[in-house]
């Protein structure tokens, strides 16, 4: 099987007269050369390379091994997958273990053979074609119980994955963002990815008053209060065998906060007006847009029940750092809203996708979808415009933010691939998918579209 070479063979050797010999006994593989530390960091971050051969002894102290290792460790630290195999003297088989122990993929003791040698690195570029596949891989998929979730972004799809690691789980999950990200849409997927029998019962803290949130959590006995004329279970014990989500979990008045710790700590509840303690087999989400570390600060929050819910945190993503997905988003609620209304075919117009791009929508997903929804209801034609969204058509903020975002990272081949990324998830927004289109939106041929999708590991 032929080697499958994406990237440059990089080969660190000081000694120049044995770095000619191990290139040209290498003369098969496309390789780049360096002497010592500082030019291999070079090497590494123009060609980046997915195989390294290195030296520990490297100038300015070759006697040394200092320079090697901590050459070691930064190439790991730029590339955790990068396959480096150390070339060691007979007697260095101390250094040979640190440094696999550091994560080098292996070593072998000088004088090498020449074969064995390329027969090592023919292994390392065929583990690591392996593993830049299933990372591909890995990237394309969606979670089955979030299949629902509307989304292209990176990041807002492994918040997607995160949350399926953790459903099978009975650790209390902690889900941060913005008000309208989507914070229930997501717990919800985590109950189905959990695959527990009970319910999903979700409780607004911050909209139900707090003289009446104890017995809406907890229940409430007959006679424990006038009005009460009937025993009535609270969301908790409803929520038995399935999952409980605290919206809003910031809001939860200070008196409570102490019950709810005794809760999740004892998992048994008393009743409002009760003297029993009844088990509860629940698992808990819990949300919130606000910085509860701050309301710690000023005392509106309790310390232990912050670490209580905050067995795993996952933060999701606001719609304005999630790439394409407002059109993508869009054009969904669009087709839903025309067939509720009976509008029959409706459509946006250039100014209406350029304005939702370039939107930076405070209000999130749910802003989105009332504006939308509203267009839908009140335009007069089947072409909706920015006017006919209330949106503003002045792209000139979010042109010098993607202008400072650029230069904050000098690293060409990064910022072509952040911007090739950014417009084809933006030509596959506007087109709706259709690929035919959207390779003449971005003038290309269609071949190229499938390949910089494929490089790019977008589905």
């Amino acid at each position: 099987m032929a080697t499958v070479q994406t990237s440059p063979l990089l080969i660190v050797e000081d000694d120049l007269a044995l770095q000619k010999q191990i290139k040209w006994s290498l003369d098969r593989f496309d390789s780049v050369t360096a002497s010592d530390r500082e030019s291999a960091l070079v090497q590494f971050r123009r060609h980046q390379p997915a195989v390294v051969t290195m030296d520990l002894g490297l100038p300015p102290d070759p006697d040394s091994v200092s320079e090697g290792f901590r050459l070691l460790e930064q190439l790991l630290e730029l590339d955790a997958n990068v396959k480096v195999i150390v070339l060691t003297g007979q007697n260095d088989q101390a250094n040979a273990l640190r440094a696999i122990g550091l994560g080098a993929y292996d070593f072998l003791a000088k004088p090498f053979e020449p074969d064995m040698l390329g027969l090592t690195i023919d292994r390392a570029f065929r583990l690591s074609e392996l593993q830049s596949e299933n990372l591909r891989l890995q990237t394309l998929h969606q979670p089955d119980a979030l299949s629902g979730l509307i989304t292209r972004d990176p990041g807002m799809l492994r918040t997607c994955r995160m949350v399926e690691r953790v459903a099978s789980s009975t650790a209390t999950v902690m889900l941060l963002g913005e008000s309208g990200t989507g914070k229930e849409v997501l717990a919800q997927g985590l109950h189905l990815a959990s695959k527990r029998s009970g319910k999903f019962v979700a409780i607004n803290c911050a909209a139900i008053p707090e003289a009446l949130l104890e017995s809406e959590l907890f229940g409430y006995e007959r006679g424990a209060f006038t009005g009460a004329t009937k025993t009535t279970v609270g969301k908790i014990e409803t929520a038995t065998g399935g999952t409980l989500m605290l919206d809003e979990i910031g809001d939860l008045p200070h008196p409570l906060q102490a019950k709810l710790l005794r809760f999740l700590q004892e998992r048994k509840v008393e009743r409002v007006g009760g003297r029993q303690e009844i088990p509860v087999d629940v698992r808990v989400v819990c949300a919130t847009h606000q910085n509860l570390k701050t309301q710690i600060a000023e005392g509106r929050f309790r310390e232990d029940l912050y670490y209580r819910l905050a067995e795993i945190v996952i933060e999701i993503p606001a719609l304005r750092e999630r790439q394409g997905d407002a059109v993508l988003l869009a054009h969904a609620f669009l087709r839903n809203f025309a067939q509720e209304q009976r509008r029959g075919s409706m459509s946006f117009g250039d100014d209406a996708l350029r304005a939702i791009e370039s939107h930076a929508w405070p209000g999130n997903v749910r802003q989105l979808l009332s504006a939308v929804r509203r267009a839908v209801i009140m335009a007069d034609g089947n072409r909706l415009s920015r006017h006919d969204l209330g949106l503003p058509g002045d792209e000139s903020e979010t042109d010098a933010n993607a202008a400072s975002d650029a230069v904050g990272d000098l690293d060409l081949r990064a910022v072509r691939e952040v911007a090739e990324r950014q417009a084809v998830l933006a030509a596959l927004a506007r087109t709706e998918r259709n690929i035919v289109k959207a390779a003449e939106l971005l003038g290309v041929s269609r071949p190229t579209l499938y390949d910089l999708m494929h490089r790019l590991a977008i589905k």
